[in-house]
């Protein structure tokens, strides 16, 4: 009977979790990436790069050879931003053909989202997703790093990114995990593991000069928007499946949970931020939908 009483504890818990699970989304999964309608070739000129889209007069004519980039990134050669609280420094790239990896992770996410030196395209900075009561009302959001709100070319309120922003292990506020020769995250040690069976590491950081380095792309894919696939592995320890998310992340993050006790959402930057997670402290919560 015990036994019994345990197995269905088991199945309640591994049900309960399985119901946090999105099986399918509502809306389509690109998003605010559909761009009112015109998809794809928003970003990605199938013809002529970002003379394709309209940019003759001031694009490089090589951008459309990396991805097929249709927006115009020269404004943002060799440009310096200052970013985060403690003012790291990140020159662009000069070249879309650098072989460095903020020039995929960053460089072409600017040429729209910058608003600075790069007034992307058909962007209105204004919520596109339907977000939780919780968020109040007001539908302003950063979408344009250099001019969003305050002084413009102000970058220093926004989180690091870059060649400069090298994310580490062991430190204060890391975890305790180590570092490859070839600049990737390994999630082993005793307290990083065990979250990776919490919650887990979808994050992607770039790698420059053997260390990993934080880029746009390292906490959001741009192609989903509302959904992350899920599958149970060394990567992650909850169950397979469809979970929902928000703002492109790359992880469960759905602050729209109605669990009142839900920490997805803190899960999520708790991926880089060891310090500040369950596992570096001592506590034994699990991810919460």
């Amino acid at each position: 009977m015990k036994r019994y009483f345990l197995v269905s504890l088991v199945f309640l818990a591994t049900a309960g979790f399985a119901a946090a699970q999105i099986q399918a989304p509502s809306t389509d999964v690109l998003g605010a990436h559909l761009n009112y309608g015109r998809g794809c070739a928003a970003c990605h000129a199938p013809h002529s790069g970002a003379y394709g889209n309209g940019n003759a007069k001031t694009a490089d004519p090589t951008s459309g050879n990396v991805a097929l980039w249709g927006e115009d990134v020269g404004s943002l050669y060799g440009k310096t931003i200052t970013s985060g609280g403690g003012g790291d420094i990140e020159v662009l790239p000069t070249s879309m053909a650098a072989t460095t990896p903020d020039v995929s992770g960053l460089l072409t996410c600017l040429s729209c989202h910058d608003g600075n030196y790069a007034t992307g395209a058909m962007m209105k900075n204004k919520v596109y997703e339907t977000l939780p009561s919780t968020y109040g009302t007001a539908n302003a959001i950063p979408t344009l790093l250099g001019n969003d709100g305050t002084t413009v070319g102000n970058y220093l309120n926004d989180h690091p990114v870059g060649l400069q922003a090298v994310m580490s292990c062991g430190g204060q506020y890391d975890w305790d995990c180590t570092i490859s020769g070839t600049g990737s995250v390994q999630m082993t040690g005793a307290k990083s593991s065990l979250f990776v069976t919490n919650y887990g590491f979808f994050v992607r950081p770039g790698a420059y000069n053997s260390q990993p380095v934080v880029m746009c792309t390292t906490c959001h894919n741009q192609h989903l928007m509302n959904v992350v696939s899920v599958t149970n592995g060394k990567n992650t320890g909850l169950p397979s499946g469809p979970y929902a998310t928000m703002f492109f992340l790359r992880g469960p993050y759905n602050p729209a949970s109605g669990t009142a006790a839900s920490n997805q959402t803190a899960q999520f930057c708790r991926q880089c931020h060891g310090g500040e997670s369950n596992e570096m402290n001592g506590g034994t919560a699990v991810t919460t939908f």
